[in-house]
């Protein structure tokens, strides 16, 4: 069983023995069936079963994140049956893992998905150094953000609805537009100087218009607004 878009902004999801499911706190909205629902812990938010998360690293980066104020609380759906998700009224898009590729995507866009992939906590700085971490303080995004891992769904939020565009080179985003992205993609902070390039936005001036500059081969996910939740 897949899940299913009721409409824009609610999402069937299916729940089977074995295969239980994590969402943001607050998000179910009906259910069928016999389904039990209780707090997530470190080691429920993926990986195989209910249990094991991104190794050590994942369960630090969880703690750092949540000094940090950037953890949203979750729940886990186990059973059988099936369950309604939305959240606020936002738009609900639905990402495919085939296995092969990692999403990151910010952890207050992460709506539901299958509690059996992998997910892991990391700390921008690590992907970049200093300018990974300037990428977060400067977009808004914060310094953590999740990957998930492994062949399964994930139904992502956003303000408007999403659109997927291809990567294959370079591609200029809007920090606050920006919500996920899956496959060997690299994002950096840059500035859009004279004549449109792109240049290093670390140590220059705020003058110019900051973007995020997407680079490899992949998926970036954009949003319909420049509104942050």
């Amino acid at each position: 069983m897949a899940y299913v878009l009721e409409n824009s902004k609610v999402v069937r999801v299916p729940v089977q023995p074995g295969r239980h499911v994590v969402a943001r706190r607050g998000a179910m909205l009906a259910y069928t069936g016999q389904v039990a629902f209780y707090p997530a812990q470190s080691g429920q938010a993926g990986g195989g079963g209910v249990g094991g998360v991104g190794g050590v690293g994942g369960i630090m980066g969880m703690a750092g994140r949540a000094m940090a104020g950037e953890s949203s609380p979750l729940m886990v759906a186990d059973g059988s049956g099936e369950v309604l998700y939305g959240y606020a009224g936002l738009h609900i898009t639905l990402v495919e893992l085939d296995g092969a590729s990692t999403l990151s995507v910010e952890a207050d866009r992460l709506l539901a998905h299958d509690g059996h992939l992998q997910s892991t906590v990391v700390f921008l700085g690590q992907q970049g150094g200093i300018r990974g971490a300037v990428r977060g303080a400067v977009t808004g995004q914060g310094l953590f953000t999740t990957q998930l891992s492994g062949q399964g769904t994930v139904a992502l939020l956003a303000h408007g609805g999403c659109l997927a565009l291809p990567v294959n080179g370079s591609v200029g985003v809007d920090p606050q537009a920006y919500v996920a992205h899956v496959g060997a993609v690299n994002v950096e902070v840059t500035t859009m100087g004279a004549g449109g390039m792109f240049r290093d936005a670390v140590g220059r001036g705020s003058g110019e218009s900051i973007q995020l500059r997407v680079s490899g081969t992949g998926t970036v996910y954009v949003q319909a607004s420049e509104q942050k939740f």
